[in-house]
């Protein structure tokens, strides 16, 4: 008797994509079964997320087909998407702050007329079912980013969605918050919906998902069972060769002081205190991890470092290999660098404050050397070696060094960001969410980078959002919590559940 064929919620036959002559998805063929979750793995430029965005209606195939229940569909819009009851949870959620969980949950749906009472109560019901914990009538901008996901998920699910995609949903979560995800998400497993996840964590790949399928520069290499493969098995698929994944924790001989940041208080625009009384020592010779959920003050704390943060109370002081210490509070970063002091900064915002999204590589190096020329004329030549030693040794995946860098994905992006800055041989390097969107083989080659500065004396302010992470690389791991310091602790003795702990309270009280 002949095998009956798997009717899959959604599979893809033969799909390409091409962006001009960059071929993203090479004829790929995938199937996503109802009741199991699909974990999607690949390097940076793999095509993950652009093979999704076909699925959520954001791209159009250029070749192949969709079915839906084994029928031929078209998805043009993600308003079609909805219509096969495809639902995708962004990274970046899209959220009105001023409204209520459940005004955003049906905001654009029959023409804005809705019965609140009962899109409350139906929003409620959804919660119930699978275990979120999120009050409809409570407003986007009091809510912590954990329950910000949630509503974005009860989103999806409130417009009839049983084929959910989710594109890195721990990025932002504390180990207490994912496993509480982990589990609304085998709920809605045991209830039939069909989960992809895109996600560069391997250790939560093996604790949620079904079966594994990985991509690589475009192509579809495989599909395994989660049960039958290893974390290296996985990697070695993703990357095509054997790749350690190892980070070395080497003790670096006497660290001293690099930086020492005293009560540092900083206040927005709107009055509203964004660190309080932050205090701290960078040593030299040691990586210091920073945690905190999202929002918690880490970006202020490193661009306030690197003066670009107005700071109403507190002393940075910064101490050179020579002993003169420098007063950073009150300098701009002109004179801040003007002053002497060797510091690098890769930001969260990579466009926006970190590169010029419509140069190159090699104007993008330009910009930390460019006066450095004599009269009119401008050394390119200098620029241009390291753009291609930065495109070569972190694998930059561009045409050329002088393809523009906002026409680059994210991770190459960072890549070439990571890269200028490290050049430059600093004192001190400071780094949020360093490896935020790369593949697993490019964030090794970055944690070994920070490994190398630290080794040479310089002190590495490192912010992550991967706990697992932070323990391996650090030396000390500061928990920020609403802006204030809940603890320092030694990264070789701490846990994930001690620092999930400190994330979330102050002083044993729960942060507001």
């Amino acid at each position: 008797m002949a095998a009956l064929e798997t009717v899959y919620a959604i599979e893809l036959r033969n799909i390409t994509k091409r962006f001009g002559s960059v071929v993203a998805n090479d004829g790929i063929c995938l199937g996503l079964q109802r009741g199991k979750v699909l974990a999607l793995l690949g390097e940076n430029g793999s095509g993950k997320t652009t093979l999704m965005n076909m699925l959520a209606g954001i791209y159009l195939p250029d070749e192949g087909e969709i079915l839906a229940d084994g029928e031929p569909v078209t998805i043009r819009s993600p308003k079609d998407s909805f219509k096969y009851k495809i639902g995708m949870i962004h990274q970046h959620f899209k959220l009105v702050d001023v409204f209520t969980a459940a005004e955003n949950i049906v905001l654009g749906l029959n023409d804005g007329k809705h019965d609140m009472k009962a899109v409350n109560a139906k929003v409620r019901e959804i919660c119930e079912r699978y275990g979120f914990d999120i009050d409809p009538t409570k407003k986007i901008y009091d809510m912590s980013v954990s329950q910000k996901q949630t509503v974005e998920i009860v989103k999806v699910l409130y417009r009839g969605a049983d084929i959910l995609i989710l594109d890195e949903p721990t990025a932002v979560l504390t180990p207490q918050e994912t496993e509480r995800l982990f589990d609304v998400l085998r709920n809605m497993r045991a209830d039939g919906k069909a989960i992809v996840i895109i996600t560069h964590k391997l250790n939560e790949v093996m604790a949620i998902s079904d079966e594994v399928a990985v991509l690589r520069k475009g192509k579809y290499i495989g599909t395994v069972k989660t049960a039958e493969t290893t974390a290296q098995q996985l990697t070695d698929m993703m990357v095509g060769r054997s790749v350690t994944l190892n980070i070395d924790r080497p003790k670096y001989e006497n660290p001293l002081p690099r930086m020492k940041v005293e009560g540092l208080t900083c206040i927005n625009g709107e009055g509203i205190k964004k660190l309080k009384d932050v205090s701290f020592v960078a040593m030299g010779g040691e990586i210091l991890g920073v945690a905190g959920i999202a929002g918690s003050g880490q970006k202020e704390l490193l661009e306030s470092i690197a003066g670009l943060c107005p700071i109403a109370n507190g002393s940075i002081l910064y101490t050179p290999i020579d002993g003169n210490e420098t007063q950073l509070v009150g300098k701009t970063p002109k004179q801040i660098k003007n002053a002497g002091v060797a510091l690098a900064f890769v930001p969260e915002d990579r466009l926006g404050m970190g590169l010029v999204g419509s140069m190159g590589m090699t104007g993008n190096m330009m910009l930390r050397s460019w006066k450095k020329g004599w009269g009119p004329f401008v050394n390119r030549k200098d620029p241009e070696n390291l753009a291609n030693k930065i495109w070569h040794d972190l694998e930059v995946v561009t045409p050329s060094v002088d393809f523009p860098v906002r026409r680059m994905s994210g991770g190459n992006v960072q890549k070439v960001l990571v890269g200028r800055e490290i050049a430059s041989a600093p004192s001190v390097f400071m780094s949020a969410y360093a490896v935020r969107g790369l593949d697993i083989n490019t964030s090794y080659t970055i944690y070994n980078l920070m490994t190398e500065q630290k080794m040479r004396g310089a002190a590495v302010i490192f912010v992550g959002e991967d706990l697992d992470v932070l323990l391996e690389l650090c030396d000390k791991i500061l928990v920020l919590c609403g802006g204030e310091v809940s603890g320092i602790v030694d990264a070789r003795t701490a846990t994930k559940e001690e620092i999930g702990l400190l994330m979330t309270t102050v002083g044993g009280k729960e942060a507001e």
